[in-house]
């Protein structure tokens, strides 16, 4: 962890108001050239009507300085049907992008680089779907946000890690089929009597946690308290002290208030909430997400300065992805 500046030196640097929120974490002697992008990002989206979308796995320089809406998924879906700019700027993933657009049809959408992709999003196919569908009659399908317009289209509602539950139990029904993260699927089982049909598909940054990364955390740093994201295999969640969604344990931390804490997920999500709380101890074995690193504050600049990628999606897919979201936030 970096000592912070004197305020002095701090009001010395450009941008010094953006600084003290990231100085934790960033050297003062790198600032100056973040800080150059920071600021043409800012006068663009004046210009331009522009909001930032930042997910929680955004690095410090982007979630703490440029993002305007920050947040985790439901979160952002949330904000983005809510948003009275021309222009969104989805600093994140391309299902969160398209989820934007989505909502938000009439607006231009944009994603700084066209392979920011998700591992889920792609371990399963609008044509999987239909299958699925064939082969259990009449039981709902409840998508995980992380997938694709066209497998959101062939669903009857949407979920997050946050309200999956939730949206389980709202449905009324004795079985669901939850797609495609197969360890939030048996997660949820466990919390419901809603029997789950689950898929295969798994998070390549949360699959990697084992229950004796957490045995070694645990005896490494005495008093430790171990948070875990749903997307984390069942045999770790088991062994954690909570888990939640990005947003959930943000809230933990901030409500708990634990000495020392590790967050099972990518590691930019620890940076930016011990960033909020100086006076905790954050252990950081965490997980990159390789997706997410590929937005940096040099092609969100550029994205706003050239109007591109512009995110789209088909209309037919579009309609019918939009009721199974719009079916989502309905129930919360």
């Amino acid at each position: 962890m970096l000592e912070t500046v004197s305020p002095a030196a701090r009001t010395s640097l450009p941008l010094p108001e953006l600084y003290s929120r990231v100085e934790r974490h960033i050297p003062a002697i790198e600032w100056p050239v973040l800080a150059d992008d920071i600021a043409a990002i800012l006068k663009l989206k004046r210009e331009k009507n522009a909001v930032i979308l930042a997910h929680n796995y955004q690095t410090p320089d982007i979630f703490h300085t440029v993002g305007d809406i920050v947040g985790d998924s439901l979160a952002l879906a949330r904000e983005a049907a809510r948003t009275d700019a021309s222009v969104i700027v989805l600093a994140g993933v391309h299902f969160m992008a398209e989820t934007a657009k989505l909502l938000n049809p009439e607006k231009t959408v944009l994603i700084p680089d066209l392979r920011a992709g998700c591992s889920l999003a792609e371990s399963i196919t609008a044509a999987d779907v239909r299958l699925l569908r064939e082969a259990h009659p009449g039981v709902p399908i409840v998508t995980y946000v992380n997938t694709s317009a066209a497998v959101k289209a062939e669903s009857d509602i949407c979920c997050t890690s946050g309200n999956a539950k939730k949206i389980v139990e709202g449905l009324g029904v004795p079985k669901v089929i939850m797609i495609p993260d197969e360890y939030l699927a048996r997660n949820i089982a466990a919390q419901t009597h809603v029997e789950i049909i689950a898929w295969k598909g798994h998070c390549e940054v949360h699959e990697r946690f084992t229950p004796e990364d957490i045995r070694e955390m645990r005896a490494n740093y005495p008093g430790v308290t171990v948070l875990a994201h749903p997307e984390c295999p069942p045999e770790v969640v088991a062994e954690c002290d909570y888990t939640g969604s990005t947003a959930g344990m943000a809230d933990y931390v901030g409500q708990k208030r634990p000495h020392r804490v590790v967050l099972l997920t990518e590691c930019s999500m620890s940076d930016n909430v011990a960033l909020q709380y100086p006076d905790l101890e954050f252990v950081r074995p965490c997980n990159l997400c390789p997706h997410m690193k590929r937005i940096t504050l040099k092609n969100i600049r550029h994205a706003l300065e050239t109007m591109s990628h512009e995110v789209t999606v088909d209309p037919e897919i579009a309609d019918r992805a939009r009721l199974s979201v719009e079916r989502m936030l309905a129930i919360g």
